[in-house]
This record gives C-alpha cells, sequence and structure tokens, in this order.
C-alpha cells in the first residue's frame, strides 16, 4: 500500500444513523422475539444483515438514472444494458427481472420439473427453494472443506468433481442442468477456482449437460481468482469474467450485489432455447421482455454498475 493512502472516491453525502444505549437495545430485541429480521432499520447502528441493494451507486450510476427510458416495450435502458451484458459475459439472450430470485422463478419454470435433481455448490436459499418447490432436489457437491471454518483454502467454494461425477453416474437423466454459485454465497461468501469452474464443464460435457452460473458475487469472484490462481494475476477483471463465462451456458444474477445498485437483477444465456422457453414466464411473473422487472433508469445504473464494477484494476 502506498502511504499516506487515500481512498479512490470523494463522498458528496452523509447520512445520519444514530447510536442507542444498550437498554434501548435490550428492549427492542425482546420486543422483537429476539429476531434481528423483526427490527426497525432505525434501531440498528451496525447492520450485519443488509448485504445488497443499500451500497452506494457512482456519480455516473446517479446520472443514467435521469436519462432512464420507461418505455413499454424497446426502451434504449434495456439495450445498453444487454449490450453491456453480452460484453462482459457473452451471453447474447437477456432477460431482466426485479432480482436474482426472480430470475431463478423465471428460468426455473422452464428448466425444473417433478423428479429433477440440479447438483450444485452448497445452493443459495431461494435457489434451493425455487427447487425443492418443484419437487426436485437440490443436490449439495460442494468440497468437503468448506465445512471446516477453521481451514483456511483459496477456493473453499468449488464443486467437488467426484461428487458431481458420481451424482451424474447415477441420475444422469433426472439432471436438467448443472448450477455453480460464483462466490458460494451459502459455504460463506467462498469462491471458486478457474480450474474448478474447467472441471465442472468437462464433467458436464462428458453427460451433455449444461451448466449454469448463479452470478450474484461473479466480480468478487474474479477478483479472487487474479488474487490468488497462479497465471491470473496479470489479467483484468474483464478478461478473467470473460474466461469464466466461457465456461457457463447461462446465469441469473441478483445485480444488487456486484452490480451495485438498488434494485434488479436478470437472465443471461447463450442457449436460444432456454430463452425461448422462459420468456413466456418473464412476461407472466415479471413483465414485458424489454424491461422484465425493472424500471428503465434501474437499467441504466445497472449497465453502467456492471461496468465499474468490473474495473478493480483502477482502483
Amino acid at each position: 500500500m502506498e502511504l499516506p493512502f487515500a481512498e479512490s472516491w470523494k463522498i458528496k453525502m452523509v447520512e445520519p444513523i444514530r447510536k442507542s444505549t444498550r437498554e434501548e437495545r435490550e428492549q427492542w430485541i425482546k420486543e422483537a422475539h429476539y429476531n434481528v429480521f423483526q427490527l426497525k432499520s432505525e434501531q440498528v447502528y451496525i447492520d450485519l444483515i443488509t448485504d445488497s441493494g443499500t451500497g452506494a451507486m457512482s456519480d455516473r450510476q446517479w446520472a443514467g438514472m435521469m436519462l432512464g427510458d420507461e418505455s413499454y416495450a424497446g426502451a434504449t435502458s434495456f439495450f445498453k444494458l444487454k449490450e453491456m451484458i453480452t460484453k462482459l459475459t457473452g451471453f447474447e439472450y437477456i432477460i431482466p427481472t426485479h432480482q436474482g430470485r426472480a430470475a431463478e422463478n423465471v428460468l426455473f419454470s422452464y428448466l425444473v420439473h417433478e423428479g429433477d435433481i440440479v447438483p450444485g455448490n452448497s445452493h443459495f436459499d431461494t435457489t434451493k427453494g425455487h427447487i425443492e418447490g418443484r419437487r426436485a432436489t437440490a443436490l449439495d457437491c460442494t468440497i468437503d472443506a468448506a465445512k471446516q471454518t477453521q481451514l483456511e483454502l483459496p477456493f473453499k467454494g468449488n464443486v467437488d468433481p467426484d461428487k458431481l461425477q458420481k451424482a451424474l453416474t447415477e441420475h444422469a437423466e433426472r439432471i436438467p442442468f448443472i448450477i455453480v454459485t460464483i462466490t458460494n454465497n451459502t459455504a460463506g461468501g467462498q469462491p471458486v477456482s478457474m480450474q474448478n469452474l474447467r472441471e465442472v464443464r468437462a464433467i458436464a460435457d462428458k453427460y451433455g449437460k449444461p451448466v449454469l452460473f448463479d452470478s450474484a458475487r461473479f466480480a468478487e469472484n474474479a477478483y479472487f481468482i487474479k488474487m490468488h490462481e497462479e497465471g491470473y494475476q496479470d489479467k483484468s477483471i474483464k478478461e478473467i469474467t470473460k474466461e469464466m463465462f466461457a465456461l457457463a451456458d447461462g446465469m441469473t444474477m441478483s445485480a444488487k450485489k456486484d452490480g451495485i445498485v438498488n434494485m434488479g437483477g436478470f437472465i443471461a444465456t447463450r442457449r436460444e432455447d432456454w430463452y425461448e422457453g422462459a420468456k413466456g414466464f418473464c412476461v407472466q411473473y415479471e413483465g414485458y421482455l424489454t424491461y422484465g422487472g425493472m424500471n428503465g433508469r434501474d437499467m441504466n445504473a445497472l449497465a453502467i454498475g456492471l461496468d465499474e464494477n468490473t474495473e478493480f484494476d483502477n482502483l
């Protein structure tokens, strides 16, 4: 670190928060029946629950909000978002949704059926819910080391290739796709290595199965690859991102995380059959295809946020 160190941004707004007394906190938590989800936000001084949708947006994102196109069909904001997602991921077909769980609901309405088995690395709770709610099975194939909290490994979010191989050997006909969460939120936000993504892809190809990435923290995962995986130190986050998504057939994303926006999500895929199968559910559950569940202003902010948040090298 260069000293003296200064942050690479300026702050233009300060939001006041109130520090409560111990007596107040004891009373509030008692009234909430010791469930922190039942507290009011103004009662919380340090918020360790809220992990998305509350970060500060950049000046470019706020400027983009003012230029949002709210047209029902053909909104320019959609095409800006589509162009950025395709540039980063290589995925051609884009469906915007209001957040990540909505993307899962739309896509899984087409892909997941009763009796299916969907292997992956510690499915996020909504992912598991959307699978099991359709009377299918979410099969955890995460490496065992992920459960050892005191063990330090650079990529504890990895899929165990042997577990995945076993699942496909025994249940290939019941597996519609493989899902990999980058980073692995349920296992503590642990990253997945590029080598592991290649291993998953090779096994998937062996059995002719597509691969889906749950990509809420894809930029963070790319950063960990850059920091800790041999051969990536000199690559940009955008280059690593493109290489990661080249190993997948599609993605769902809660854009409130690595898109750094207040609201939004999307499905992106290279498979036309997935797009054609899911788009009817988008209209049914979210909205028309060129806005899905998002406002034009939020699509503008997201397009800019995805660009900025994959430029860590410039900070």
